[in-house]
């Protein structure tokens, strides 16, 4: 590859659930806290709602990172709904080990509402973190490339 690694850009997913994380990232916006615009957020209405297939889907179609937010244990509108998605990314975590995938291209983040400035440290500390390992190459399904 004839770039670098400091002129290429990771692309990053992140998951954030409706009530807290969202809200969080809305703030670090309004707050004009920066954080990557390589950050693409999806909107889920709890962090349990992610699937991990959800995840695997986001590295076939290129994506460097994931990084899933919620809301703090305890704190879930759903009551429990983030101790669900903590136990399955758990799961996930270790079967992407076994894939060989590197552990920092994936995350978990608890974030509220009132925490903008956690949310833009968040991200770009993991875009650091990503940028550092480079393109994934590993998950990435060439068909779903664009040419």
């Amino acid at each position: 590859m004839s770039m670098n690694n400091s002129e290429w850009k990771p692309k990053i997913v992140a998951f954030c659930c409706n009530w807290c994380s969202y809200a969080g990232a809305d703030l670090a916006g309004s707050s004009r806290l920066a954080y990557p615009a390589d950050v693409k957020i999806i909107r889920v209405p709890c962090s349990c709602r992610v699937n991990p297939m959800f995840i695997l889907r986001a590295f076939q179609k290129g994506a460097d990172g994931v990084i899933l937010c919620g809301c703090h244990p305890g704190d879930c509108h759903y009551s429990t709904g983030n101790y669900y998605a903590r136990r399955r990314m758990t799961t996930l975590f270790s079967m992407l080990d076994f894939l060989g995938v590197e552990k920092n291209r994936t995350h978990v983040e608890w974030v509220s509402a009132a925490e903008g400035v956690k949310f833009s440290a968040t991200m770009n500390k993991f875009i650091e973190q990503v940028r550092e390992l480079g393109p994934n190459v590993r998950l990435e399904d060439i068909r779903c490339k664009q040419n």
